[in-house]
């Protein structure tokens, strides 16, 4: 099946992960992919771990034989992110210390994570999701 994904942000986060955990059942993985946003004058992102992971993660869930769904969480502009109250930083749910973040999500908890230096480890993404 192809790979089923959205995006939120930090202010529609909640709506979204409402939707997605109601569908969560009909997937062999669940995973959440916290992202540094696109800046608009390149259409990259400002984080370059974020450049260096995504096209593998999506390469690796494309090819994926599983139902697979991806929620991807866009953190924000840079600023943003980097205050220590951003809310994903102080969610107990999540604890977010970087971007990218990649958090295999069962269950209403966090099974597995590959955070900002591992997110492109091909392996490592590969065991996250079987």
């Amino acid at each position: 099946m192809p790979l089923k994904m959205v995006d939120a942000t930090v202010d529609t986060f909640d709506g979204v992960l409402e939707k997605f955990r109601s569908e969560a059942a009909n997937n062999k993985a669940n995973l959440i992919l916290f992202l540094a946003d696109k800046d608009p004058s390149t259409s990259l992102s400002w984080c370059p771990d974020c450049v260096r992971a995504e096209p593998v993660i999506y390469k690796k869930l494309e090819a994926s034989s599983d139902d697979v769904a991806l929620l991807r969480a866009f953190v924000g502009d840079r600023p943003t992110w980097r205050n220590p109250q951003h809310p994903w930083r102080v969610d107990s749910r999540f604890n977010l210390t970087g971007v990218p973040t990649l958090i295999r999500w069962e269950d209403e908890a966090i099974k597995g994570r590959l955070e900002d230096h591992e997110a492109h480890v091909e392996r490592k993404i590969d065991a996250l999701i079987e």
